[in-house]
């Protein structure tokens, strides 16, 4: 504090003239035991105290006679700017309070310091205690005898005490098993030691306290474990947090330059110095306006975010000379004051490489668009193909796929699983749709004949050959497919020419001998295991190995079920309209089907379902149209079941259908199935409707 706030302004004065009567009357009627003199241009020209009235009295002075005749001319003034500590020093009772031109202004005095400095002590004791009772930890103080002499408002909490029930107790009375006695002999700290009282245990720091460098006492700061491990779980986390902020910040590929609520500079990432060339030391700890006035920036986006409250964008350069679009966002506390300003920062030379790569991905997205719809287009062509397992699927994707490119296939699979399909598959996702796919079976062919057929013949080659030859199948497949099915029945010679085609990608006709150059994709298929006939020599090794580019395996029916129930209403669709018929099958022997084997897969369902539209004279398909071939391999008609698992409802109508069944052969009527399956007469006959159950005149 300073002597301007202590003084008393306006004091009460007197001047050179003013008699030493009129000095005591002032004296007496104002309580004060002196005044500073002036002259009359108000300057400090000593003082007059009580003690100088004594001295005229001793004297024999009159009382008329003036004060300046008496007072204290070699006066020490003071200036209201110095501190009351650094005037405390000076032993005078009264200092006059001058200004830089002499003048008097006020006057301090010794009561004037003490008073100030009471209220300051004071106040500084009040926010001691304030800070002591407000304190998390429990504090306790101890004299030389280890007796409490202090206790903080924790302390008490913790402990469950008043401070007047604790003060002047031995503090081992209050807690017993602490070691402040130990610290008073040794006069050396106790730290971290854990203190039980009651339920509770403690952490205590206990240390020695000195007065004027003797020991006079002891104090116990102690707190509570548990809200201490809280606090340190919340560290911990707070400081993975950091971590966690620290590495987002650093990984972040823009430059991040942020501010606090002065604009003072509190943080950049790597990535900022390494666009701005600006590094972290430069800036750090540094006010943007002092950046900006030394040319660090040309401008700053932080300012204009204080200034408009909401995130600004400013293109701006810096020193080393590159223009950097900068966008600053501010942070809000809950008064809605700005304490942080997060600007992010861009080189412009990044964002153009940036809109260069954009337009590329445009230009390959245009590409990929084009070539999804073509795919679309492609799939659209397909429409006809039922796939719905995960397994059928596959294959058609991997097909779709092999359409893309010129690779020889291979496709392998039971009879009848749709290795055709497969194949046409391949052909219409291709370049090559335009051309034909032409299938040739080499197992139905007699192998006399199978040569001419696929290479085709020369005029002349063999009596009855047509005039100019014919081309064969490699020819007429030619910008297109060809399918050869059954490949493993290729006899080995003509597997030897055939190697010679997709080898040299020409052909040489039967009888001819001018080659001829082709463009055909090969697509082979096979029931049969290849790799078993190479070791039995029945297959050459190089074709095999030049055919299986990529294999397509076509799993039997019986592994994927799924697709059972699609392709049977697939085929009631297509016979329907193909025989002008409304057939349909109900959902019993749907499920029927579906738990039946199919060994000849799905060329055996087509013509099951064909026989069922073509022969059946129901509108309505149930179970007792079912061929005895279908119930020989499941089972007896009446037994359904099997080990495999099945849908409850289904099993229920199975159980249903077959007690009923049972129940009609050895009973007359409905009123004794009735009785016998423990149901009604007319839910006996409903089910009986529901299941066309026949039964017969005997």
């Amino acid at each position: 504090m300073k002597v301007k706030q202590a003084m008393t302004k306006d004091p009460i004065t007197l001047g050179q003239k003013t008699s030493i009567k009129k000095a005591a009357e002032i004296f007496y009627n104002n309580k004060i035991d002196g005044a500073p003199v002036i002259s009359a241009a108000g300057e400090v020209i000593g003082i007059f105290t009580k003690s100088h009235i004594m001295k005229a009295t001793i004297e024999g002075l009159k009382n008329t006679e003036k004060v300046s005749s008496i007072m204290t001319k070699d006066i020490i003034t003071i200036r209201p700017q110095q501190k009351l500590e650094e005037v405390w020093q000076i032993p005078v009772g009264r200092l006059p309070v001058v200004n830089q031109k002499n003048k008097l202004i006020g006057i301090l005095t010794r009561t004037d310091l003490l008073t100030n400095f009471f209220q300051k002590y004071k106040k500084v004791a009040e926010q001691y205690n304030t800070i002591l009772n407000f304190t998390h930890n429990g504090i306790i103080s101890v004299d030389l005898d280890a007796k409490v002499v202090s206790c903080n408002q924790a302390a008490e909490e913790m402990l469950g005490e008043k401070s007047e029930d604790i003060v002047g107790k031995k503090l081992k009375k209050v807690i017993p098993n602490n070691d402040i006695q130990k610290v008073l002999d040794s006069e050396t700290k106790s730290l971290s030691q854990k203190v039980r009282y009651k339920d509770k245990t403690f952490l205590a720091n206990r240390s020695p306290l000195y007065k004027e460098g003797e020991l006079d006492g002891a104090i116990s700061v102690f707190q509570d474990i548990s809200e201490l491990e809280e606090v340190s779980k919340e560290l911990t986390y707070v400081k993975n947090l950091n971590k966690e902020l620290d590495a987002i910040i650093e990984s972040v590929s823009d430059g991040i330059y942020i501010t606090d609520g002065n604009a003072d500079t509190i943080r950049i990432n790597s990535s900022y110095e390494k666009i701005t060339g600006i590094k972290s030391e430069e800036v750090l700890g540094k006010n943007m306006e002092e950046l900006v006035e030394k040319g660090v920036f040309s401008e700053s986006v932080t300012f204009k975010v204080f200034e408009e409250r909401a995130p600004v964008s400013v293109m701006h350069e810096i020193k080393t000379g590159q223009t950097v679009l900068s966008t600053g966002h501010p942070v809000f506390n809950e008064e809605g004051e700005i304490v942080r300003v997060v600007t992010t920062a861009r080189d412009v030379k990044e964002l153009n490489h940036v809109k260069e790569e954009l337009n590329k991905a445009k230009k390959l997205s245009e590409k990929y668009y084009s070539e999804l719809e073509k795919l679309r287009k492609q799939q659209a062509k397909m429409e006809d193909i039922v796939v719905k397992s995960g397994e059928m699927k596959n294959v058609m994707d991997l097909a779709i796929q092999m359409g893309r490119v010129d690779s020889t296939v291979l496709i392998t699979g039971e009879s009848g699983v749709g290795k055709e399909v497969v194949a046409k598959a391949i052909h219409q996702s291709s370049e090559r749709t335009s051309g034909s796919l032409i299938k040739v079976n080499c197992g139905a062919i007699p192998d006399n004949l199978l040569e001419a057929e696929l290479f085709g013949y020369a005029e002349g080659s063999f009596t009855g050959a047509k005039k100019g030859g014919k081309p064969g199948m490699f020819e007429l497949a030619d910008g297109g497919s060809l399918f050869l099915d059954e490949i493993a029945e290729l006899p080995l010679n003509l597997q030897v020419k055939l190697l010679r085609v997709l080898q040299e990608e020409e052909i040489i006709r039967v009888g001819g001998t001018k080659p001829i150059k082709i463009d055909v994709r090969i697509i082979a298929a096979t029931n049969r295991d290849l790799a078993k006939m190479l070791k039995e020599g029945e297959f050459r090794e190089d074709l095999f190995y030049r055919l299986n580019v990529v294999p397509i395996e076509i799993p039997p029916l019986r592994e994927r079920k799924e697709d059972i129930s699609q392709l049977i209403f697939k085929f009631l669709d297509d016979f329907n309209k193909k025989y002008n018929k409304n057939k349909k099958i109900d959902l019993d022997t749907i499920n029927f089907l579906e738990s039946y084997d199919w060994p000849g897969n799905v060329r055996e369902l087509k013509n099951l379902i064909e026989r069922f539209v073509v022969i059946s004279e129901k509108d309505i398909i149930d179970l007792n149209f079912l061929p005895k071939s279908l119930y020989n391999r499941r089972g007896n008609k009446n037994n359904y079941f099997t080990n495999e698992l099945m849908p409850l409802k289904k099993a229920v109508s199975l159980v249903e259908k077959s007690m009923l069944e049972k129940a009609f052969k050895e009973l007359k009527t409905t009123y004794q199935v009735a009785e016998v399956l423990d149901i009604s007469q007319p839910t006996v006959v409903r089910k009986k409707k529901k299941y066309d159950i026949q039964v017969s005149d005997s």
